[in-house]
């Protein structure tokens, strides 16, 4: 493969992936293989990848991370500065959930699929990173993609990261 050695090592046989969508169905159909793109590497780091089965701890922690630099790129493309921030304020809110081994990694993942670039998430993020309250970001998600769909999303995930 073109993208990486690490990309390449770590993809498993088609026949083996899992392509199901989880929160693209959320996005803008401009952000939809960027948002899939880096929750790939938000699996490969914290849940169960549906396309990779990297080697080791280390590999994981590479290729990962080169999964969130490849999709903050295709977004950086579209040239808006806004997706970009709320997706590296994403990765950053749902590293610091799972370091501190806080719920709302999910919500915080809807809320921004559902309205990345719009400039809403400022308010619901801060209180996920600061009281660990994700009702806020809940309640912006199903606000902006339903309620049906957000379960959805929500419900997937739960499976991909347990």
């Amino acid at each position: 493969m073109a993208e990486s050695p690490l990309w390449a090592e770590s993809l498993l046989a088609s026949s083996q992936q899992e392509r199901e969508p989880v929160f693209s169905a959320l996005a803008e159909e401009r952000f939809a293989l960027a948002v899939e793109t880096i929750y790939e590497g938000y699996l490969v780091h914290y849940g169960r990848p549906r396309l990779f089965a990297p080697a080791d701890r280390d590999v994981a922690l590479l290729l990962g991370d080169y999964l969130y630099a490849h999709g903050l790129v295709r977004v950086a493309a579209t040239g808006d500065v806004a997706a970009v921030h709320d997706l590296a304020d994403l990765i950053s809110l749902c590293a610091q959930c799972r370091a501190e081994d806080r719920p709302g990694d999910g919500a915080a993942w809807a809320a921004t699929a559902a309205t990345l670039g719009q400039g809403r998430l400022e308010g619901a993020r801060f209180a996920l990173r600061d009281s660990g309250d994700p009702a806020k970001l809940q309640a912006l998600a199903v606000a902006a993609a339903g309620r049906d769909a957000f379960e959805r999303s929500l419900a997937t995930h739960g499976r991909r990261v347990g």
